[in-house]
Parts: structure tokens; C-alpha cells; sequence
């Protein structure tokens, strides 16, 4: 799970290479946060912190623009269904000893 300082540090790295504009790239968010671009590519919360940040700095008209975009909502879209299903899981579990005492009476 993806720390509060964690992302912050993140998100203003990548909102100052936006307002500066420089191209968003995970190594140079990775040296300027001092979080490893392996650990940047692999928590999908930062993830799709980056690719948000570099999706605003291309042109949405352009076909690459459209593709990072796709990419991004997907990868969003992911992480989205990954946390319903643990939700979904974890109210079964709940669920389960309510049931067991219903059915005993």
C-alpha cells in the first residue's frame, strides 16, 4: 500500500516537471523522489500518478496522446476492479459467520 508521503513526494515532482515543462519520464521522477524506478513502475497507485501527469502533458487530440490515455484508464480501471474484488472478499468473510448462525436457528 502506497504511503501518503509517498504519493505526495510523487505528485509534486511531477506537477513541477509539468509546470516547467519537462517531459515526464519514471527515471527522472524516480532520481528527484529517491524512490527506485522498479518500485515506480511496480505500486500501481504511483503508476498511474505518473502516467496521469504524462498523459496531461501530451496532446489528447494526437494518436499517441489517445494511446497513453487508453493505457492509463485501463491500468486505472485495474486497480479499480483489484480493490472491489478484495472489498467484495473481505464482506463474504464477514458475511459467512452471520449465515452459519441463521441457518442454526
Amino acid at each position: 500500500m502506497t504511503s501518503a508521503e509517498t504519493l505526495a513526494k510523487v505528485e509534486r515532482v511531477c506537477a513541477q516537471m509539468h509546470r516547467d515543462g519537462e517531459a515526464i519520464r519514471f527515471t527522472i521522477v524516480a532520481q528527484r523522489t529517491g524512490i527506485s524506478r522498479t518500485s515506480l513502475y511496480r505500486d500501481r497507485v504511483l503508476r498511474a500518478v505518473i502516467d496521469e501527469h504524462r498523459t496531461r502533458s501530451n496532446d489528447p487530440r494526437t494518436l499517441s496522446g489517445l494511446s497513453s490515455e487508453i493505457t492509463h484508464l485501463r491500468v486505472a480501471v485495474e486497480a479499480l476492479a483489484t480493490r472491489v474484488r478484495r472489498h467484495e472478499e473481505l464482506f463474504r468473510h464477514l458475511e459467512e459467520p452471520r449465515r452459519h448462525k441463521q441457518k442454526a436457528n
